[in-house]
């Protein structure tokens, strides 16, 4: 056999080998697509409740106008937007989100033991709590203070906190991603929900929640969801 012929079987090993590779490289390119196809899955759901929420301009309004007097620096969302994935830990330590209470209107607060106006207005917070908390609302008071849970837990202790639950955020992820939608200049902050996560009003800074002007305000959004 001459050497010419001897060369094609060599040459004919490359080619498959080179055809072999751009088939494997389409099946990677095409497995790593799959997964990442969840990313618009997730982003379309978060435009859906976002939809239902904008449509909510109105109710929002409206709540923002019962805030008067002791609370009068709750401003309307504009436009409404779903936190539903707003997260953060629970009474137990579980992780959870702002959707695990869909079905009830919540107020969501953000503190911290070295926040003096936040230590100042946990009282009322609780007062709060104790006066309208129940299966239609409920005071959710997120502490983002670094490092272990003897701090916060000692605080509440010392103030005699009885009827809000124990939320916590240690990485303070909750407070940055409030930051980057413009929610969240400093401590405390406040959010009022809807029962379908939808962002109704917010404030930044503190605010008398022991008084019958929060009692309004927490009256209207109540009465807005039945």
């Amino acid at each position: 056999m001459s050497k010419q012929k001897q060369k094609f079987p060599a040459l004919r090993l490359v080619v498959l080998a080179v055809a072999a590779g751009a088939i494997a490289g389409a099946i990677a390119v095409y497995v790593k697509g799959g997964l990442d196809g969840n990313k618009p899955a997730t982003r379309i759901a978060v435009d859906a409740d976002n939809a239902v929420c904008e449509a909510k301009q109105e109710q929002a309004r409206a709540i923002g106008a019962a805030a008067t007097g002791h609370v009068a620096a709750m401003l309307a969302a504009d436009p409404p937007r779903s936190l539903k994935t707003l997260a953060f830990a629970g009474p137990d330590g579980e992780a959870m989100s702002v959707g695990d209470f869909s079905g009830r209107a919540i107020l969501i607060n953000l503190w911290a033991t070295w926040c003096t106006p936040c230590r100042e207005e946990m009282p009322a917070l609780d007062a709060l709590q104790s006066a309208k908390g129940g299966d239609d609302f409920e005071v959710v008071a997120v502490n983002v203070d670094r490092g272990d849970d003897e701090k916060p837990t000692a605080f509440l202790e010392e103030t005699g906190i009885e009827a809000l639950g124990y939320y916590r955020d240690s990485s303070m992820k909750i407070f940055n991603d409030l930051k980057s939608q413009g929610l969240a200049l400093g401590l405390p902050v406040t959010l009022l929900l809807d029962r379908e996560g939808c962002l109704m009003a917010h404030m930044n800074g503190p605010a008398e929640w022991a008084s019958p002007d929060a009692g309004r305000l927490i009256d209207a959004v109540v009465a807005n969801q039945k």
